[in-house]
């Protein structure tokens, strides 16, 4: 194997013409400097120097190494460099996937504070909800993904398994209905969801909706689920125009504006927890560590706003 020192004191010595300047040039002896290309000629089967008088003269096939040595020093020092850019977070790339209302709210105060601290690292960020954002990260197609999952109750199927994962809890994301303004339940302090059974709703993604569907189920009814859409602002125009309730969760009401609707206390309490996850071997990325701590400053921001 060629080891990028050896290069190096074959191009001192081609350049000087002995071991002993290649040595002062270099900063070591003159034994060492011989020693080295003794060690370089074992490696590539030939010899690389003949002694021509006082001075050493580069073979042919010395000279075809002297000749690729430069590019493959320059290239090294470059990978160097950009390591030890990427390893002080000079540089960097982190490919994040967030749900939608992670996206409007964690998200956006993550990223603006890691740009700001380190504006050398680049965040590319695509929506997906889980269990896909946890399957791409999982087959290499991202580095963090922002996800949930809701608390296990009776009854229910088994949670979804993140033991291979790195698991950064963020928050723990309360349900609440929505109804609209002028419905008769607008200005109490809490409903029971069975309070609800005989409305229409209006249901929001898949996972939530089969999570409604449970919630329901237990408390003795099925929804009329009369629209369904994975876009919140969409669920909260449609609950704004009379059209039916939902429940969401309080990071999606958090992120758009309920005009005509009202959001209420739902009791009793259905929670999801919101974690950043990634692989135990990104987790030691200077890049993705930064954006996770970022990402856990703003959800403490957010439960600090919330506690207020």
């Amino acid at each position: 194997m060629i080891e990028a020192r050896h290069l190096r004191v074959l191009r001192a010595v081609a350049a000087t013409g002995s071991f002993s300047a290649a040595g002062r040039e270099l900063g070591c002896t003159q034994p060492a400097v011989s020693q080295q290309m003794k060690a370089l000629e074992a490696s590539v089967g030939t010899p690389l120097l003949v002694r021509s008088g006082r001075e050493m003269r580069l073979t042919q096939a010395g000279e075809a190494l002297v000749r690729h040595a430069a590019g493959i020093l320059s290239g090294l020092t470059a990978a160097e460099e950009e390591v030890a850019a990427i390893a002080g977070l000079r540089a960097g790339r982190v490919r994040l996937v967030s749900f939608p209302s992670g996206s409007s709210t964690l998200v956006p105060t993550a990223l603006a504070a890691l740009r700001a601290d380190h504006p050398g690292t680049r965040v590319s960020l695509e929506e997906a909800e889980p269990p896909e954002s946890v399957d791409a990260l999982r087959a290499g197609d991202c580095d963090i993904a922002l996800a949930f999952r809701y608390a296990r109750v009776p009854g229910a199927g088994p949670a979804e398994e993140w033991d291979d994962l790195v698991v950064r809890p963020l928050l723990t994301d309360r349900l609440v209905a929505l109804v609209p303004e002028r419905h008769r339940l607008a200005h109490t302090r809490a409903v029971a969801i069975g309070e609800l059974a005989a409305e229409p709703w209006i249901a929001g993604c898949p996972r939530c909706r089969g999570q409604l569907v449970e919630v329901c189920e237990r408390a003795g009814f099925t929804p009329r689920i009369d629209f369904a859409t994975d876009d919140y602002p969409a669920v909260v125009g449609l609950v704004g125009a009379g059209l039916g309730v939902a429940v969401l969760p309080q990071l999606a009401i958090e992120s758009v504006r309920p005009r005509g609707a009202r959001a209420v206390t739902l009791e009793p309490a259905v929670r999801r927890e919101i974690v950043a996850l990634t692989l135990p071997d990104l987790a030691q990325v200077p890049a993705v560590a930064a954006t996770l701590e970022r990402l856990e400053r703003a959800a403490r921001t957010t439960r600090a706003t919330r506690a207020a």
